[in-house]
């Protein structure tokens, strides 16, 4: 790539989906478990694996924020890649069905795999499209959503692969493909050359103290907005993957109270999860990014958390219908997948597009707390009978992450270091107020 003649920005595009169809995998997960539980798993066990995958992905990319601008997006995709096919060849070889070898493969290495290449297509593609960062963000995070139902019909209803070939094999035939993959699209991972802005696209130009800077880490964890928006993703995503976990259990009981038998239950909440709660994150994801750029980042975050919070309050009332179930389910699907297109983009906001890599790891940590957290909530709610409760809790969170974002506004970074007070944030908020004023009577 010269700097005549840099690369067709497109193709980065192809690169970063191809990577995140491949790093979708751990939402794959449930596919395999009825295998290990017929060889002996506990239901505790299959969990055990699942969230170390979620825990050191989410550790992992604080890592690779550190060592995108040292080791290059390129190293870094290829060396998540590799790691990735490395650990589920790992847990083929073993035999698949063995717990402590499928955890540090799957589990372990599959989770570092992940975290070290999820960063670089986010990073490659907002320096990339910085005139369309909520598109190019929903486009390459799409794979992701999309690639894990790519590899469960595989392995199952599609490819039947688990039962023709076997557990342990499957786990090697998607280990090569994962390696493969995310080494051919990782061809395409580079920063554009410097300086280099697309046609028609004027860089904004930041004064000290207007807002809109370049923030490091250290700036970064020393804004009130940070935890802002460190709270509004933890309860928004952390209700959605709790929907995630009792997408069929709930539903299959509601049903059955409404006079539905077991069987029709046990087939409609399974449709519900795999099919339209599926498609709807994987749509989410494009349609929440895109539609930031014309909305803002700000209010469409507003806009999704607090429909998300009325969903959920409403989903009681849902779930024991067949088509109000299937509408609950693509809803909470559809605001799910958009946390992450929005989250992203409205990081590269507040903190900086060229930051924007070692900046986001540190607020995706929230996933992991909304991760632990709300799944947990769900299933002791559940255990004493009171699911409808736990949705419930669900939606206030989200509604309060709304208000919480919604006095979010771009940071100062010669206020970054200054100690916190509520008088000094509500003064920052009304100067942002007149600037924004002053911007709009300009224009």
């Amino acid at each position: 790539m010269s700097q005549n003649k840099p690369m067709n920005r497109w193709l980065v595009v192809f690169g970063a989906i191809i990577i995140q169809l491949c790093l979708g995998s751990i939402y794959a997960w449930s596919v395999y478990t009825p295998a290990l539980m017929d060889a002996g798993w506990s239901k505790l066990d299959t969990q055990f694996v699942f969230a170390a995958g979620l825990t050191s992905f989410a550790i992992t990319m604080v890592v690779a924020g550190r060592k995108l601008n040292t080791w290059g997006p390129g190293v870094l995709a290829v060396t998540g890649g590799l790691t990735l096919g490395a650990g589920y060849i790992f847990a083929g070889l073993t035999g698949g069905t063995e717990f402590w070898p499928v955890l540090l493969g799957i589990g372990l290495l599959g989770g570092i795999g992940i975290g070290l290449g999820y960063v670089v297509p986010i990073a490659v593609g907002m320096n990339w499209f910085p005139d369309h960062k909520g598109m190019i963000t929903g486009l390459a995070v799409a794979g992701f959503g999309f690639g894990a139902m790519a590899w469960v019909k595989l392995a199952g209803a599609w490819g039947n692969l688990i039962i023709t070939i076997g557990l342990d094999q499957t786990f090697i035939v998607y280990g090569a493909a994962f390696a493969i993959l995310v080494l051919i699209g990782s061809i395409w991972m580079k920063m554009p050359p410097q300086g280099w802005c697309p046609e028609g696209y004027s860089k904004p130009v930041h004064s000290s103290g207007s807002g809109g800077e370049d923030f490091s880490v250290s700036d970064m964890l020393h804004t009130p907005q940070f935890y802002l928006i460190f709270i509004t993703f933890a309860v928004s995503a952390g209700a959605g993957l709790m929907s995630i976990g009792l997408m069929k259990i709930y539903p299959m009981e509601a049903l059955q109270a409404s006079g539905y038998s077991e069987m029709e239950a046990s087939a409609i909440a399974g449709t519900a999860m795999a099919v339209f709660f599926s498609l709807a994150n994987g749509i989410g994801r494009i349609v929440w990014g895109t539609l930031s750029d014309k909305l803002g980042r700000k209010h469409s975050v507003m806009l999704m958390a607090g429909s998300q919070g009325i969903i959920l309050l409403a989903f009681t009332m849902m779930a024991g219908n067949e088509y109000l179930l299937y509408l609950g389910a693509t809803l909470i699907g559809f605001n799910f997948g958009g946390n992450f297109a929005l989250f992203p983009a409205l990081t590269a906001d507040e903190f900086g597009n060229q930051t924007i890599g070692q900046n986001y790891p540190y607020v995706f940590l929230s996933y992991g707390v909304g991760g632990i957290v709300f799944p947990i909530l769900g299933g002791m709610l559940g255990d004493i009978g009171n699911f409808p409760l736990a949705f419930s809790l669900c939606g206030f969170a989200c509604l309060l992450g709304t208000v919480a974002i919604a006095i979010v506004f771009p940071p100062h970074k010669n206020e970054a270091h200054r100690p916190f007070s509520v008088h000094g944030f509500l003064h920052q908020l009304h100067i942002f107020d007149n600037e924004k004023q002053e911007v709009i009577k300009a224009s």
